[in-house]
């Protein structure tokens, strides 16, 4: 019999439906991934989800992005925090106090403890965690002379105490009104110094394990909420947070993730334009399909309130508090949210400001205070009397920098995937809840759901063998994915989804493979191939930069290009799946091995075999955030081993592994899904006659 390749140039026995052809560039011209990338100044609007079933899916599966991009999917463990408070100053109608406590071994969160000296009412006070953004020395933020005349003329603020000391102004009054308040420091502030602001993970290899700037505050201020709602006089049910800028960012991050705050107001931060320009706002995954509205909405149906500036955030009345109502409407809570622009000022958490937010909180976590709340003046504290260290309390031996932390961090990171290890059905079951949770969210998703993926045009048979040129497109997102699909008139109904590193192309001219085209068919085979993203029709396109700073200002808001691959073959099997297929398999060719083996992870039952060579890769040779494969958080779920076990219990064979070792994982795997007969693997790589031996047996 003629090879395919032949039987191309004899037009009598070959039916062509063109659409646009593999490695002709305007197949996927239209595809946005093409485009500029998206990045912390684009605009993220809100989509309102229809009903609350619908947000509850999407909530959860955000909120999961969240916790991923942060370093704490799963979270890490909490420690024993033996907090040290002491040094009380006292001032009329509530005390300050000196905090500092360990959040992870050898890094320590500061900060002042502000306390109602009035009695609590039921014997418990409400509680304010507050972060404080970007002001100059953080906690200890000292305002100019000239800065205080500007504040107060412009009516700002009402006492030059209040605009020389804003951040200790708001501390005071919440503490006057009855609440107990913890204001902590960001890293790199005031009392924080082992690490620098913005430093110590821009590198790969902090990348590839998620470990980042961003992560370390969060997990500061879940720890700090730990503290606060363990002191015996404050009422865990009546907490509320709050902060300005990028701590606007810090309070809404961590009311995304976590269950114990009662109410919410980050101030001068939400919005649908910039969101967040430093690292300590940003991270891999954090924004990819997703933006600061709906992360703050994460908190519904809780109260939230929101203040506005001439900034970022003037829009935030007509732009993006809309949709937050319609959303509370949907969940049944339309008076639990607010903003208010005051676009007279420009970036601030000034009286005006302050006031709104006090008022918020004795309205939504039941202060008792009456009437309109006016910021009372107070006396301020020197800076120097609010460090909390000094010499009968400095700071620990045990300190660590960012070399120290991100050591520890890897190997609790690396014992967690320990204790994953498939060795038994309960654990089986564990470890695909938590790294395949985790490869999906580094996947922008799974595989799509039916009807997601539309052919065109479709393909149908035809008299002898039918070539079929098509795009696959997703609805949701617009991507778009050349594909060739090659098919006999009376085919049995399974389609073979064939990913080359070159693009379709690349199946038909590797002489390797072309030989073996014919046996697919005559099998009773189809052959899907795509080309994967910048393969084939856009292998020449510019190829898009990752930011030399810092990569999660890149994929923060992109998908790697490791996991546009991914997607697309993803995209190819639901396409095989929704046009009918009784049976899909998958094959990864030379390097394009590695994407197969990630999108089998998240295919289900949908596929049935699957060969991949392995292209001996693996992600810790990776040393450049713009490697081609660099997929950050990879080495965090235990890199190719552990991620191909996601395949378990799925027909597999893999060939060409970096090392020995590899098959650990894998073996462990299919013997806890009681399926060891379905796992083959090959320490050198398989012939093509080989893997087609297996994948059509």
């Amino acid at each position: 019999m003629k090879t395919v390749r032949s039987i191309l140039v004899v037009a009598s026995v070959l039916a062509i439906c063109h659409a646009a052809r593999p490695g002709e560039p305007a197949s996927s011209a239209s595809d946005p991934r093409l485009g500029k990338p998206k990045d912390l100044n684009g605009y993220f609007p809100f989509k309102v989800p229809a009903s609350k079933g619908a947000w509850a899916r999407r909530r959860q599966e955000v909120r999961e992005q969240v916790l991923l991009a942060n370093g704490l999917w799963p979270m890490p463990e909490k420690l024993p925090l033996k907090p040290v408070i002491h040094g009380k100053i006292f001032r009329d109608g509530y005390t300050i106090e000196k905090v500092f406590f360990a959040s992870y071994p050898g890094h320590y969160v500061t900060g002042n403890l502000y306390r109602p000296t009035a009695k609590a009412q039921g014997g418990k006070y409400p509680a304010i965690l507050s972060p404080h953004g970007h002001w100059s020395n953080g906690r200890f933020f000292s305002a100019s002379d000239a800065e205080v005349k500007s504040q107060l003329k412009q009516g700002a603020e009402k006492t030059a105490e209040g605009a020389k000391y804003p951040l200790q102004a708001r501390c005071a009054q919440l503490a006057r009104m009855g609440c107990v308040v913890f204001f902590y420091d960001m890293v790199g502030y005031a009392d924080s110094k082992q690490i620098g602001h913005r430093g110590g993970f821009t590198d790969a290899e902090a990348e590839l394990r998620q470990q980042n700037f961003m992560g370390l505050q969060t997990f500061n201020s879940i720890r700090a909420l730990d503290f606060l709602t363990s002191l015996p006089d404050v009422d865990s049910k009546r907490i509320g947070v709050t902060g300005a800028s990028g701590g606007g960012t810090q309070t809404f991050i961590l009311c995304a993730i976590d269950d114990r705050p009662a109410a919410a107001f980050p101030a001068v931060m939400v919005s649908t334009a910039m969101q967040g320009g430093c690292i300590c706002e940003n991270c891999s995954y954090l924004r990819v399909g997703t933006g600061n509205i709906e992360l703050a909405g994460l908190f519904a149906p809780k109260p939230l309130g929101m203040s506005g500036a001439k900034d970022w955030t003037e829009e935030i009345e007509t732009k993006g508090l809309p949709e937050l109502k319609s959303l509370y409407a949907v969940l049944g809570a339309p008076d639990n949210i607010m903003a208010k622009a005051y676009l007279q000022f420009g970036h601030n958490y000034n009286q005006v400001s302050r006031e709104l937010m006090y008022n918020f909180f004795n309205k939504h976590l039941k202060l008792g205070q009456s009437g309109v709340i006016v910021e009372k003046p107070f006396i301020p504290v020197p800076v120097k009397e609010l460090s909390v260290f000094d010499e009968k309390h400095p700071l620990p031996k045990d300190a660590v920098d960012a070399k120290g932390l991100r050591a520890y961090l890897t190997r609790e990171a690396d014992k967690q995937m320990k204790q994953l290890f498939p060795r038994d059905k309960a654990r089986l079951a564990e470890f695909r809840r938590v790294a395949g949770t985790a490869l999906r969210v580094m996947m922008g998703g799974g595989l799509p759901e039916r009807g997601e993926v539309v052919a065109s045009p479709p393909g149908r048979p035809a008299v002898g063998i039918t070539v079929v040129e098509m795009t696959l497109k997703r609805k949701s997102t617009g991507e778009h994915i050349p594909a060739r699909l090659v098919r006999k008139s009376k085919g049995n109904g399974t389609v073979i989804v064939l990913v080359h590193p070159g693009g379709a192309d690349g199946l038909w001219t590797d002489k390797q493979l072309k030989t073996q085209e014919d046996r697919i068919l005559d099998s009773g085979a189809d052959i899907l191939t795509i080309d994967a993203f910048r393969t084939g029709a856009s292998a020449q396109a510019p190829a898009a930069a990752v930011n030399k700073n810092y990569a999660g200002y890149t994929f923060g808001y992109n998908h790697p290009l490791v996991a546009n691959r991914v997607r697309d073959i993803l995209a190819a099997v639901a396409a095989a799946r929704d046009m009918g297929a009784k049976k899909i398999h998958l094959v990864g060719v030379g390097k394009a091995g590695p994407w197969v083996v990630l999108a089998r992870g998240l295919c289900g039952d949908a596929v049935a075999r699957t060969a991949a060579d392995l292209n001996a890769f693996r992600f810790d040779s990776i040393k450049t955030a713009d490697d081609e494969m660099m997929l950050p958080g990879a080495l965090k779920y235990g890199g190719m081993p552990a991620l191909a076990a996601l395949a378990a219990p799925g027909e597999l064979l893999l060939h060409n592994p970096a090392d020995k070792d590899f098959g650990t994982w894998l073996q462990a795997a299919y013997a806890a899904a009681e399926r060891p007969q379905s796992f083959r693997w090959q320490e050198g790589r398989e012939s093509t006659q080989d893997v087609l031996d297996w994948l059509l047996r």
